[in-house]
């Protein structure tokens, strides 16, 4: 994203045949030339400057995918991705010399299916020559600071994907390309390292970093980004690009800018070419002030650019031919049309020593007190529904696999997981989940999701009616969280089948809507279950409004096998009351001497003060830890800019107007639900922020239900709300956020490893990512803070930990946008958000073995499907199936099975990872081996093959570019057929071939 431009023509006519093109293109099929092999030549001896031809075409920003592809909606900004692609393959063809890369599959894929084969013969072509080349390759540019790992793994192989089946190995990606994201993950890095990738290149990074690096000549370097992976499979050669992504100011030739093009007619009164070379050259020379070798890159294009590639082409020819023909007068500067990887290999050959990096590139910051930390929490109800929505998609991916074909084609029709993997990938880009996107266009993801879920509930309806060997009308209820399921409201019959997409079986509790006061739950075998109603509370009865009319709340524990499911059946019965409250006013006004309120189990035990209502302290009963702690909400007023800067809080930065935030509350009105199976304590803060703290009876950490919204501004201030937790631990400025959902990095108060910062702004500028976890220890303890969607979140005190869970403004931060973020909700008041906190509290050495299991169990969570109405066997006779297992054992608890999905009609994906890294856990951190043909029982290996992470390459012929700094330390792979080794924090991907029984 960047400021919208303005104009724009439609490209010339393609030339479809060779033949037509005399000189351009070859004939026939000769053998491929791409990659490195076609590199143009260069001078040893000048400084050489690669042109690199590029567009930037975000899959929805301001306009959605649809606008940006066929180019409507103009009046937004005048940007059609069809054109781009059109004109450009035009060009490419008059000329042999001249390259283009393109990086975003979704429009380019897109684009491929409504082509002749005449022009996908010459598309082909120029890839085969290395003339069209593809960089990054993923299905979007993701985003790196809001995604979790496993969606961007996704979103890459569907990318690859697609290149593999289409170019071969010449459509294969060599260099990441991360342009346009707002700062820079560790374990992206990391994942494209282990995706094959020889470099990668980025545009954004913090002000005075980039000062600091160009002063330094530190502007490319090896990036180690992984503490725990052996050198160098996680080693990442990484650039930063000079000017963003953008050309150098004064040379851009496209329709959208205004800079003047070269007129070398000498009998014009503006020729300009001796200026503009002249200029040309100082720029060069300046660039290379700042990097290591006789080599620059330059790039020539931006946003939506090449509507119209001829503009740009025909004034890079110009450029070209007159700063080269400067070389007769003693000029040094050698320009040409290059590609990243034909710039990564010469940097390459250089054979110099790179500077090494081991920390990550947040926050990123354009300027003073512009920090872009708001965007890692704007928009959380979207954020919460792409995480969904991946849990969803491995549900659906993996009894694709389960069931085979039935699953596709079966009693509920056409089932089709490609329709999720698409709006899923398209929802990684870096304007998507990170929540910097229009209203409309957000509105326009979420609508792609819901279309999703509706082709995969048809998959997983064939696909457990197979499993099962019963038919019966299957219901998804997707708004649990809110007491709303309409189906099962009223009805006295229906079963509960739960699928448990972990390798490692679980213990869930379900909380279903009901309408009866009296019910039996059996379980798959027919034995009775323990069961408790509750009343939906006020809090819930306001948020979900008109849309369910459930009075209670049925709570069971459910048993479910390791990849496979159970089926509960509910059955209601006479009215009979079983429904235990306790209500205690916050103000103890009624028993002033009472002790303060507790909630408990065999592993935790909660404290509230009995004056504020709010928690006091949480111990661990197992370990005699004991840690006072005060939970409560807070908000920062946003600013609108002050004498400091005119920069306010929007979708991408945050900049509170007071580091102090304001409580919302100093008391909470609570009162206290115990039952057998749980107790939980209700907590009214504000007419628009209530929570439930709650315990489950065999659970070992604290689960806070937060609801905030809407946000109030009729007094025109923006807020933006945090859940704040302060103790007494000593951590001396130190906290720890998780990265991309992975490894853990150290994060330090007011500080930038590689770096001198001068901080501007206390709160704004020590904000973080969390997508999965952030947590703060002394000597001993550790608290640590699960999160259900990606938030932002710091340590601002000492002994303080804080996650940004919603924000509402009324200015934009001018970064393109030009939309404040104001939601409107579901009834165009103001957006309500409910979400969840888990607390753990454990001793510092033991912790991850807690965090690590629960934040798989979150991502990978249970699915409910309601089973209504009368029930038919799949097959004559046959008696329905009520617990399965596609298991013959269960993976160990530090191996977690990432991938179980179908590729084509003959193979499978199957990725297993080693979920702790180095030194996390005495028992868990260490070598696993697993045997692949005692894994699974719903189906027999017939053939496996190992692959890169990507799937794009087998991992036998990988071979990347080796650089001066890595120290060679992983060694040879021990590798059977099916005996599979995992070493802490390693992913091991397969390609399976399988036989169904």
């Amino acid at each position: 994203m960047s400021a919208p431009g303005g104009g724009g023509s439609t490209s010339p006519l393609l030339c479809l045949l060779a033949l037509l093109c005399p000189g351009t293109l070859g004939d026939g099929e000769p053998n491929p030339s791409c990659g490195y092999q076609a590199c143009p030549a260069v001078n040893p001896k000048m400084l050489n400057v690669h042109l690199v031809p590029h567009t930037h075409d975000d899959v929805g920003w301001l306009k959605t995918v649809d606008q940006y592809y066929y180019g409507g909606r103009m009046e937004i900004q005048r940007a059609g991705v069809q054109y781009i692609l059109d004109s450009v393959i035009d060009q490419l063809q008059g000329d042999p010399a001249k390259r283009f890369i393109y990086v975003e599959i979704a429009f380019f894929y897109r684009w491929w299916k409504q082509q002749t084969e005449a022009v996908k013969k010459v598309v082909s072509q120029l890839v085969n020559e290395g003339r069209l080349e593809f960089v990054n390759g993923g299905w979007c540019m993701n985003d790196e600071a809001t995604t979790h790992y496993s969606s961007i793994i996704d979103q890459m192989t569907l990318g690859f994907q697609f290149l593999n089946d289409t170019f071969g190995e010449c459509g294969r990606p060599r260099v990441a390309w991360h342009i346009d994201p707002f700062g820079h993950s560790r374990e992206q890095a990391s994942l494209f390292a282990q995706m094959g990738f020889d470099g990668f290149f980025f545009g954004r990074l913090d002000y005075q970093d980039k000062s600091a690096r160009e002063y330094s000549r530190e502007m490319e370097l090896v990036w180690r980004a992984s503490a725990s992976l052996p050198q160098p499979s996680a080693d990442l050669f990484t650039g930063v690009l000079p000017n963003g992504y953008n050309p150098p100011l004064m040379l851009c030739w496209d329709v959208l800018c205004s800079d003047e093009p070269i007129k070398d007619d000498k009998d014009l009164d503006e020729y300009n070419v001796d200026n503009v070379v002249s200029y040309f050259l100082q720029t060069a020379r300046d660039q290379a002030k700042h990097y290591k070798t006789n080599h620059i890159i330059m790039t020539m294009g931006s946003d939506f650019q090449y509507q119209d590639a001829n503009m740009w082409y025909k004034n890079l020819d110009k450029l070209i031919k007159y700063v080269n023909a400067a070389q007769t007068f003693g000029s040094d500067v050698n320009v040409f049309y290059s590609t990243p990887s034909c710039y990564l290999y010469e940097l390459n050959k250089a054979n110099l020593t790179w500077s090494v990096k081991t920390d990550d590139f947040f926050p990123y910051a354009d300027g003073p007190y512009q920090f872009w930390t708001g965007f890692y929490t704007s928009r959380p109800a979207l954020k919460r529904y792409e995480r969904m929505s991946n849990n969803f998609l491995q549900v659906c991916n993996q009894l694709e696999v389960l069931a085979s074909a039935p699953a596709r084609y079966g009693p509920y029709g056409e089932g089709n997981s490609a329709v999720l993997k698409r709006a899923m990938a398209v929802a990684q880009h870096h304007d998507a989940v990170s929540g910097t996107e229009k209203q409309h266009v957000a509105d326009d993801y979420a609508k792609r999701l819901a279309k999703g879920w509706d082709s995969c509930q048809v998959l997983i309806s064939n696909a457990l009616s197979y499993l099962s060997r019963s038919k019966q009308n299957f219901a998804f209820c997707n708004n649990l969280n809110i007491s709303v399921c309409p189906y099962i409201e009223e009805i006295t019959n229906f079963t509960v089948t739960l699928y448990n997409p972990l390798a490692r079986s679980v213990r869930t509790y379900l909380r279903l809507p009901v309408n009866g006061t009296n019910y039996i739950v059996t379980d798959p075998e027919g034995s009775s279950v323990l069961n408790q109603l509750v009343p939906v509370s006020n809090f819930t009865v306001a948020v979900r409004q008109d849309r369910g009319s459930a009075v209670n709340e049925l709570v069971f524990e459910a048993w479910v096998p390791p990849l496979g499911f159970s089926t509960y059946r509910v059955s209601r019965k006479p009215a009979d009351s079983v429904i235990h409250r306790v209500v205690w006013p916050s103000d103890g006004s009624q028993d002033g001497g009472r002790d303060a309120m507790v909630i408990e189990n065999d592993y935790v035990r909660v404290l509230f003060d009995k004056i504020t209502g709010l928690i006091s302290a949480i111990e661990n009963r197992h370990k005699n830890i004991s840690l006072p702690i005060t939970q409560s909400f807070y908000w920062y007023s946003a600013s609108a800019g002050d004498r400091l800067s005119s920069q306010a809080s929007g979708a991408y930065i945050f900049r509170p107007s007071n580091d102090i935030p304001v409580a919302l509350s100093k008391e909470a009105s609570v009162y206290k639900i115990e039952t057998e199976l749980f107790q939980e304590v209700y907590q009214y803060f504000t007419p628009w922020c209530s929570q439930v703290v709650r315990l489950y009876k065999k659970q070992k950490f604290v689960e806070l239900e937060w609801t905030v919204g809407p946000i109030p501004v009729n007094d025109l201030i923006g807020k933006e709300i945090i859940s704040r937790f302060d103790t007494p631990l000593n951590t001396a400025g130190i906290f720890y956020t998780d990265s991309n959902g992975r490894e853990i990095l150290k994060r330090r108060r007011n500080y930038r490893p590689t770096w001198q910062l001068n901080q501007t702004e206390p709160v704004a500028g020590n904000y973080y990512p969390v997508n999965s976890r952030i947590y703060m220890k002394d000597e001993r303890n550790q608290l640590t803070v699960l999160t259900d969607r990606s938030q932002g979140g710091s340590s601002v005190m000492d002994g303080s930990l804080e996650l940004m869970v919603h924000r509402r403004l009324l200015h934009d931060d001018h970064r393109g946008l030009d939309e404040p973020l104001s939601e409107p909700g579901y009834d165009g008041k103001g957006l309500v958000v409910r979400g969840k906190h888990l607390v753990f509290l454990d001793t510092a050495n033991d912790s991850a073995e807690l965090h690590r299991m629960q934040a798989e169990a979150e991502i990978m969570a249970t699915l409910a499907v309601m089973g209504v109405g009368p029930e038919a066997p799949y097959y004559h006779s046959q008696p329905r199936i009520t617990e399965f297992t596609a298991l013959k054992e269960e993976l160990p608890h530090n191996i977690h099975l990432l991938s179980l999905a179908q590729w084509d009609n003959a193979t499978v994906v199957l990725r297993l990872e080693h979920q702790f890294e180095v030194g996390e856990s005495q028992v868990y951190s260490k070598p696993q081996t697993v045997n692949l043909s005692r894994l699974f029982s719903a189906f027999e290996i017939n053939s496996v093959e190992e692959m890169s992470l990507g799937f794009n390459q087998q991992r036998k012929n990988m071979s990347r570019l080796t650089w001066n700094s890595v120290e060679e330390t992983e060694g040879p792979r021990p590798f059977s057929v099916y005996s599979v080794t995992l070493r802490p924090m390693e992913i091991r991907t397969f390609r399976i071939s399988v036989r169904h029984g």
